[in-house]
């Protein structure tokens, strides 16, 4: 949304600049100061003391439930840092984001308060233990779904999808999705499933393999590349982070990645968690966590499909 933007002039005079220069940054070329497109904080926090909260017979029904209720605050395992999923502002102590707004409204659901939550920070190879030791009631961060975890905890869910998406920059007007990549150059991650992507749904494509998100990313500001494909999560967070300088060409393509709730293995909390996230799907309250957390930062306008949860 324009109103979140501010951007110091001349970004595309310091841009050329820096290409002319190499790619190298020199005293008379600093890189440009663009300041990130911001959350509306009041839309969020309003936002996740909205839904309903769930009957005391809907509750008893679930040991897992029942515990949370008792202790009196929902135990998450999720990440404090996440620009668009869940990072905590140190202005007012609270965390926002999409992940954020799915762990306050379960709060919210069986405490009545978005408010009541813990956070313990996890990473990638902490998020079983957390749940396998009892130190959390939920793992919530951009934990995708796969077999060999789920030998471990179980999910509920699962609450998004990504895929992988095409960005270009945002003058580019003739790549309109993947479909427009033949014949062109395009960047994408060494070592990641993104040559594969490429060679199946673009296969004329010209492809130019970097070691790191921010070296690709740079190869298309520079226009040494013409499209770059990754995960479309990845690329939402480029774009808020950088405004006015990239767009996604068209929407995301390619094998779901879906993201889950982790829980203890066996709970019952997957059926009353997998109650609560077809609550707020079929109520709207999920469409409008996206728009707010993600669709009004990036200009997208239209969510995506919410998945589906058996």
């Amino acid at each position: 949304m324009k109103k979140y933007l501010k951007v110091v002039s001349s970004i595309l005079a310091a841009s050329l600049l820096f290409a002319s220069c190499g790619g190298k940054k020199s005293a008379s070329a600093a890189q440009v100061d663009v300041e990130p497109i911001a959350i509306n904080k009041t839309a969020f926090d309003t936002l996740v003391n909205s839904i309903g909260v769930a009957s005391d017979e809907e509750i008893a029904a679930s040991e897992w439930a029942s515990a949370v209720k008792k202790a009196g605050t929902l135990k998450v395992g999720g990440v404090l840092t996440s620009f668009l999923f869940s990072q905590l502002d140190e202005t007012d102590n609270k965390t926002r984001g999409f992940d954020a707004g799915i762990f306050q409204l379960l709060a919210r659901y069986i405490l009545g308060d978005a408010s009541k939550y813990e956070v313990t920070q996890v990473t990638s190879s902490t998020r079983e233990a957390v749940l396998q030791s009892g130190q959390v009631d939920v793992v919530v961060a951009t934990y995708s779904i796969t077999d060999k975890r789920k030998e471990l905890i179980s999910f509920a869910g699962p609450y998004f999808t990504s895929r992988y998406a095409v960005l270009v920059n945002a003058g580019r007007e003739d790549i309109k999705s993947v479909g427009s990549l033949a014949k062109k150059t395009v960047a994408t991650q060494s070592g990641s499933t993104g040559p594969a992507i490429l060679a199946k749904f673009a296969p004329e494509a010209v492809v130019e393999e970097f070691k790191s998100d921010i070296e690709a990313r740079t190869a298309l500001q520079q226009k040494r590349v013409d499209a770059y494909v990754t995960d479309y999560t990845l690329l939402l967070n480029a774009i808020v982070k950088t405004p006015n300088t990239y767009k996604i060409a068209g929407g995301s393509f390619g094998s779901e990645d879906n993201y889950g709730l982790g829980l203890p293995k066996d709970s019952d909390g997957v059926a009353f968690v997998n109650a609560f996230l077809k609550k707020i799907i079929e109520e709207g309250t999920w469409e409008k966590l996206w728009k707010i957390t993600l669709g009004d930062r990036t200009g997208i306008p239209n969510a995506p499909q919410p998945p589906h949860i058996d």
